[in-house]
């Protein structure tokens, strides 16, 4: 999922550069790629380096803060100093992280270098977000909608399945692995830099760095039930990014990376189908549906961790990651045609530091608990935490019916 794109002011009418969307999309991707990089190699980490499971959840709450800081305090840079160089910017983060990772032996590399991916990630969601909304050609319409909702989960899957390759291949894994999603960064960064820029510089840089934070006051009503929405579908995705490749290991019989990599990718790939099955539904009706297939992928998911049935936990992310897709796009809908123009930064600013916090806080209670618990009993509790999230949802249903 990624973030919103802020309004932009043009230096002219809007120019359309075939070139550059190619490029700002690639970077896009690329991204959110090599922030799913390290996902086959936790297991490498855990054998080799005696890294344990709270340790990675840690990590990946490190990823999401770090990602809605950058969303909240950075998301306007690119309006007051120019797409292409706070575009720039965010690729090189992504280069830093992936150098930092070829050094990982210990937490603290590890940490570090997930927190600059993080911000990479925060930063492109906004800078170059923009720039691809920028440089879209006007035909087909769909297709800047697709780029920048479906980036990211298509970045993700693209990157852990690669880094899977490699890691299972090819020779010095830990290392190769950052050294081919590094240089496709850099690639990226220099494909940029041919670009013209697309905004017009304009003062008050400063001034964004504070934090743009408004519900418009039609929206207020719907935030409650969108906000549970966003916290049990991305707290999911938080449980796959901290527990994955463990669970792939410990429970489900496979060591192999690619493995790991089918398991992260089984939720965060489907996404995109989601969203468009919620396109022909009215926004109550996704979010009751997909939040059902969210309760019922849960259990499945506890009950093939606990049972050992591999393909059934790659079939229940399936499930889940097509209803997350449906359910979120559904909540979006119940707020987003309550705002403004004026008003849609910050309300979608509100709704991805919600959906951010939604996959940090539960990841680090779970990593603490799984210290005394067991995996599949983490799973159970994913699992009700997204049941009770469904209930709401139908009982909303049925207040909205007496109304």
């Amino acid at each position: 999922m990624s973030a919103p794109t802020a309004s932009r002011t043009p230096a002219s009418a809007p120019t359309k550069d075939g070139r550059g969307f190619i490029a700002a999309t690639s970077s896009f991707v690329s991204v959110f790629a090599a922030g799913a990089a390290v996902i086959p190699l936790y297991d490498t980490y855990r054998v080799a380096d005696g890294l344990t499971n709270d340790q990675f959840s840690l990590v990946a709450v490190a990823y999401f803060c770090c990602a809605v800081f950058a969303l909240l305090f950075l998301g306007r840079l690119s309006n007051h100093f120019g797409r292409r160089p706070v575009s720039i910017a965010a690729l090189t983060l992504a280069v830093f992280g992936c150098v930092t990772l070829l050094w990982v032996h210990s937490f603290l590399p590890l940490l570090l270098g997930r927190s600059l991916q993080g911000l990479a990630a925060g930063v492109a969601s906004s800078a170059i977000g923009a720039y691809v909304v920028d440089t879209a050609p006007r035909r087909p319409r769909w297709l800047v909608a697709a780029v920048t909702t479906a980036g990211a989960t298509v970045g993700l899957s693209v990157g852990v399945f690669l880094s899977g390759v490699l890691v299972e291949f090819a020779p010095a894994p830990r290392q190769l692995t950052f050294c081919v999603f590094a240089l496709v960064l850099i690639a990226c960064a220099i494909a940029l830099a041919t670009r013209p820029e697309t905004v017009k510089r304009v003062g008050g840089g400063w001034r964004s760095l504070v934090p743009n934070l408004a519900v418009p006051a039609a929206a207020k009503p719907h935030l409650p039930l969108a906000s549970g929405v966003f916290v049990a579908t991305w707290a999911f995705g938080g449980y796959f990014n901290s527990f994955g490749p463990s669970l792939a290991a410990d429970n489900l019989g496979s060591h192999s990376p690619i493995i790991a990599a089918a398991v992260f990718a089984s939720y965060m790939a489907p996404g995109f189908l989601g969203g468009f099955i919620a396109g022909r539904l009215g926004p109550a009706t996704a979010q009751r549906w997909g939040m059902a297939l969210v309760a019922a992928a849960g259990a499945g998911l506890a009950f093939a961790s606990t049972a050992g049935i591999l393909a059934l936990f790659i079939g229940a992310g399936v499930v889940g990651g097509i209803g997350m897709g449906i359910a979120t796009s559904g909540s979006m809908n119940t707020l987003l045609p309550h705002a403004l123009p004026k008003e849609r930064a910050g309300l979608l600013a509100v709704i991805y530091a919600i959906s951010y916090t939604g996959s940090a806080l539960p990841s680090l209670v779970a990593g603490q608990l799984s210290r005394s618990l067991s995996l599949p009993a983490i799973t159970a509790g994913y699992a009700a935490l997204a049941a009770l999230v469904w209930m709401a949802t139908l009982v909303w249903a049925g207040r909205k019916a007496r109304t």
